[in-house]
């Protein structure tokens, strides 16, 4: 499993696959962009990620623990280059 970290990420955001695993109104509140599937509907709606098997994917979410079991499942399902955000949304927040 891989990591990446807040500021990894704004340096690529413009370019960055993001995966979004918070519940709704944790989105609508904040977000950063990138396709919102709460973690509980992942293994029912991950054909939604219209993503290539080999693609970055980075899975984001407020602390990095829901991210982390989204990038487990995303794994499981044969996607091979899944990142998860250290620290989460929070510590992207506060660079």
């Amino acid at each position: 499993m891989s990591d990446i970290s807040a500021l990894e990420l704004k340096e690529k955001l413009a370019t960055a696959f993001i995966l979004d695993v918070r519940e709704i109104l944790e989105f609508h509140t904040y977000n950063i962009g990138g396709l919102h599937i709460p973690l509980g509907q992942l293994p029912e709606r991950i054909e939604e990620l219209e993503v290539e098997l080999d693609q970055e994917i980075i899975v984001v979410c407020q602390k990095g623990i829901r991210s982390r079991t989204a990038q487990v499942l995303l794994e499981q399902a044969g996607y091979s280059n899944v990142k998860n955000l250290r620290g989460g949304l929070s510590a992207f927040h506060r660079i």
